[in-house]
């Protein structure tokens, strides 16, 4: 799941926690949409912590170039 998933859920769980008045028999909308708030922070934070793992930089390790003559082998 994405970022824009999770941002997804987020909204529809406020949705469901507040600005809706059904009633369900059996079923809690104040809860799922609580339910789904809490995923979509959780998802969010894991989100963010990958990509910014994902983007540390590393630099390419240099290669040193020796010119020996010594090392020559002119025939």
């Amino acid at each position: 799941m994405g970022l824009g998933g999770c941002i997804i859920l987020i909204a529809v769980g406020a949705i469901l926690t507040f600005a809706t008045d059904w009633d369900m028999q059996g079923v809690n909308l104040d809860l799922v949409g609580i339910i789904f708030m809490i995923v979509g922070l959780i998802g969010v934070t894991v989100f963010s912590s990958i990509y910014r793992r994902r983007r540390v930089v590393v630099p390419p390790p240099t290669a040193q170039v020796v010119d020996d003559p010594a090392a020559r082998r002119d025939g």
